[in-house]
């Protein structure tokens, strides 16, 4: 294999997380004390890159980064996993992203984040690692870089012939033009309100948010609902219930849910067990603390398949 050929290439962000842990989310304009604090590199991006490593699959990571102590700890945590970060730039005027993070211990969250060097991503910076996106099977995107920069580089892939997958988030309008070069795009509750109008509640408003996804012209859509994930294609229709584990903590659980369904798309599955890998990574991320800290080996995975196949857990 030539060292520019990858499994997943992704293109997107790079954080710093800092993280508060409570008993409950504060409503607006409310104080409750916390339990626990800690840092953790983070950004979109970065989690999928190190996700996509973590089970099994050669990655590497197209972002900025500023000049910063934060960036050297975030590049070290992802190559000492074996991402390759040669496209990881450091930007002399921005500081590197950083995100606040308020979790629950239900694991629910919400999330604020300073963009920093992540909006300084430009598509030069794609066309300039344009020999890594041409030998991806895989190019992941997500929307904490600027959306000329996602468009930049999902054209790209489409051209080179990879799978062009796109976590929709965080929410924000997408071009029919962009939703035409993705075959798969993944999206949460709000996102998926944001893309289609439709508040998703259940799975049959899933199928209706996917339905509309596939009508402007993206191949497949894989919906996130309260109690389960939608699959829909013209080919598939997937209904995933949530697996029952323990959940502390859900950053970075949709990061591992899009690492898992690139890396099974690389490796030649089928649409409907790359969302079965998905879900099951995600699942698993639930059940640990910490957005990269807490991305799943790829042995966990396999065997929480293996559980979730012999109990019947899945329809479809």
């Amino acid at each position: 294999m030539s060292d520019l050929e990858f499994d997943v290439v992704v293109v997107g962000s790079v954080n710093t997380d800092y993280t508060i842990t409570g008993p409950r989310l504060p409503t607006a304009g409310a104080t409750i004390q916390g339990s626990a604090f800690r840092t953790d590199p983070g950004g979109k991006g970065a989690n999928q890159a190190l996700a996509v490593a973590r089970l099994g699959a050669r990655a590497a990571l197209i972002a900025r980064v500023g000049k910063d102590e934060r960036a050297l700890v975030s590049i070290q945590q992802l190559e000492r996993a074996g991402v390759d970060t040669r496209a990881v730039l450091r930007d002399g005027q921005a500081s590197t992203g950083a995100a606040l993070v308020m979790l629950a211990e239900s694991g629910e969250k919400q999330i604020l984040t300073a963009p920093g060097a992540n909006d300084k991503l430009v598509t030069s910076d794609v066309l300039a690692a344009g020999d890594l996106l041409a030998h991806a099977k895989v190019v992941l995107l997500q929307l904490e870089v600027p959306m000329a920069t996602v468009e930049a580089a999902a054209r790209l892939g489409r051209a080179a012939g990879a799978w062009v997958v796109l976590d929709a988030g965080p929410a924000a309008p997408l071009s029919e033009e962009l939703l035409r070069d993705l075959h798969v795009v993944r999206a949460n509750c709000g996102e998926a309100e944001v893309l289609t109008g439709v508040r998703v509640q259940d799975e049959a408003s899933a199928r209706h948010a996917g339905q509309n996804l596939l009508r402007r012209g993206a191949g497949a859509a894989c919906i996130a609902a309260p109690t389960g994930n939608m699959l829909l294609s013209p080919e598939v229709q997937l209904w995933l219930p949530h697996v029952p584990v323990r959940a502390i903590d859900a950053t970075g659980a949709g990061d591992a849910f899009a690492a898992g369904l690139a890396v099974a798309l690389a490796e030649g599955q089928s649409l409907a067990d790359a969302a079965r890998l998905g879900h099951a990574a995600a699942a698993l991320k639930t059940t640990k603390p910490g957005a990269q800290a807490g991305l799943p080996l790829r042995a966990e995975v396999l065997a929480l398949l293996e559980r979730i196949n012999r109990d019947g857990s899945w329809r479809g």
